[in-house]
C-alpha cells in the first residue's frame, strides 16, 4: 500500500497540492450531466480542510491540446464543488501557473480551497515537462494524488510533479481504488467471474489474457463478442467484427480451455436491421443471424446462462456493457446483469467491482446507485491496466506505506 493523507501527522497551514480527476461530462450548454467524479473527490478535500491545510486542487478537463480554450475551463467544476461544500471557501484561478496563481496561493487561508485552471491548457502537462512539473511542485508542501482515473498517464500533474516534492501521498479515493482492485488480484473469494463487454476487442485483448490467470469464469459480451463468434465460424451479418483479431480470438479461446477457465459467449442475440433506436429487432440463435442484420444485445437464453455463472460466483469484476444500452430496445442484457449483480451484492454478500466509463454511464441510465455494489471504480483505462497487472505511473511515484510489524 501507499502512504495516505492520514499518515501526515500535521497538516496545519501546509500546502496540499491535490491532483483530482474532475473530467466530468458536460452538455453543449456547459452544464455538468454527471458530477460523480466531483462527489468522489469531496472526502479527501474535506479531510484536508478539517486538518486546516491550505488546499490547492489541480485537474484536467477535456482535450484542449495545450491551448487555453474557454469551453474547457474548470470554472463550472469549481462551481459545483462549491455547491457540494457550501461551508468551505472555494476560490479559482484563470491559469494553472502564473504570478497571479502564486499570489492567490499566498493569500489562501487555512481550510480554504483554490482550484487551478485546466492543467492541459499548458502543453507541458501531457508532455510531462520537467519545467512545468517543477512549477507545479513549487505550490506544494505535500503532493496528494487522488486521481485514480488519470493514474495510468505519466503527465506532469500525475507523475512528474512528484519527483520535485519530498512528501507524496495518496488521497482517500486513490486509497479506496487501490484496495478494491488489489483485493481482486490478491485474495478474491472464489468462484471469481469477470464480465468484459464494450465494442472493440482490440482494446481489451491484453486484459482478457491476463484475466485467464485469475478467474474461474470469463463472460464476454458487447460488440466484441461477434469477433469471437465469427472466429468460431458463425455468420454474424453486419455485426461489429474486427477481422484482424480473429486469430487472437481463437488463441484466447484455446488458452481458456487449457487453463480450465469457463469462457461464456452468448447463445442467442438481439439483432437489428439498422443501428438505430427505432430499428426493427428480433431475438435469434447465434446460428441464425441473417445477412444485413447486426447484433446489438445478448438474448434471454444468454442472460440465463450468465445469471447461472454469477449466481454461483463470490467475486465479480465487470467492465463494459453487454449491448447498446443507449437504445432502450438493446439495453436489456446490460440492465439485467446490473440488477442481478446489485441483488447478489445485497442479498448474498458477493464482492462486486465495476469499472469503465460506459459501465458507470449505464448505471446512470438504469438509475442504479454506485452504492449498490462493493466498489465502482472512477477509472476506466486505469482500472483495466491495474487489473492487467501494469504499474500505473501516478501510483508508482507515491511513497510506500511503512511495513507494519
Amino acid at each position: 500500500m501507499k502512504r495516505t493523507i492520514r499518515d501526515i501527522e500535521n497538516w496545519q497551514g501546509r500546502r496540499a497540492l491535490v491532483r483530482e480527476d474532475l473530467n466530468v461530462p458536460m452538455d453543449d450548454n456547459g452544464n455538468i450531466t454527471d458530477a460523480t467524479r466531483i462527489q468522489e473527490a469531496v472526502p479527501t478535500l474535506r479531510y484536508l480542510v478539517k486538518q486546516n491545510a491550505r488546499v490547492i486542487v489541480m485537474a484536467h478537463f477535456g482535450r484542449p491540446k495545450g491551448q487555453k480554450k474557454s469551453e474547457f475551463s474548470l470554472a463550472p467544476v469549481a462551481k459545483r464543488l462549491q455547491e457540494l461544500m457550501p461551508d468551505v471557501t472555494v476560490k479559482t484561478t484563470q491559469d494553472t501557473f502564473s504570478p497571479e496563481v502564486v499570489m492567490a496561493m499566498d493569500g489562501l487561508k487555512n481550510g480554504e480551497i483554490l482550484v487551478l485552471e485546466n492543467t492541459r491548457f499548458d502543453p507541458g502537462e501531457e508532455a510531462n515537462s520537467p519545467e512545468f512539473a517543477k512549477k507545479l511542485a513549487s505550490l506544494a508542501d505535500v503532493y496528494v494524488n487522488d486521481a485514480f482515473g488519470a493514474a495510468h498517464r505519466a503527465h506532469a500533474s500525475t507523475e512528474g510533479v512528484a519527483h520535485f516534492v519530498q512528501e507524496k501521498v495518496a488521497g482517500l479515493l486513490m486509497e479506496k481504488e487501490i484496495e478494491a482492485l488489489s483485493g481482486l488480484l490478491k485474495t478474491p473469494e472464489r468462484p471469481f467471474a469477470a464480465i468484459i463487454g464494450g465494442s472493440k476487442v482490440s482494446t481489451k485483448f491484453s486484459v482478457l489474457e491476463s484475466l485467464l490467470d485469475k478467474v474461474d469464469h470469463l463472460v464476454i459480451g458487447g460488440g466484441m463478442m461477434f469477433t469471437f463468434l465469427k472466429a468460431q465460424g458463425f455468420s454474424v451479418g453486419k455485426s461489429l467484427v474486427e477481422d484482424d483479431f480473429l486469430d487472437q480470438a481463437r488463441a484466447l479461446m484455446e488458452k481458456a480451455k487449457q487453463k480450465g477457465v469457463n469462457l461464456v459467449l452468448p447463445s442467442d442475440v438481439v439483432i437489428a436491421d439498422k443501428f438505430d433506436a427505432d430499428a426493427q429487432s428480433l431475438v435469434v440463435d447465434i446460428h441464425a443471424i441473417p445477412e444485413g442484420w447486426m447484433g446489438l444485445d445478448i438474448g434471454p437464453e444468454s442472460m440465463d446462462a450468465i445469471q447461472q455463472v454469477l449466481g454461483e460466483s463470490r467475486t465479480v469484476f465487470w467492465n463494459g456493457p453487454l449491448g447498446v444500452f443507449e437504445f432502450p430496445a438493446f439495453a436489456k442484457g446490460t440492465d439485467y446483469v446490473a440488477r442481478f449483480l446489485a441483488m447478489q451484492t445485497k442479498e448474498n454478500g458477493c464482492k462486486t467491482v465495476l469499472g469503465g466509463g460506459d459501465t458507470v454511464a449505464a448505471l446512470d441510465v438504469f438509475h442504479i446507485p454506485p452504492e449498490a455494489y462493493t466498489h465502482v471504480s472512477t477509472g476506466g483505462g486505469a482500472s483495466m491496466e491495474f487489473i492487467e497487472g501494469k504499474e500505473l505511473p501516478g501510483i508508482a511515484v507515491l511513497e510506500d506505506a511503512p511495513i507494519k510489524v
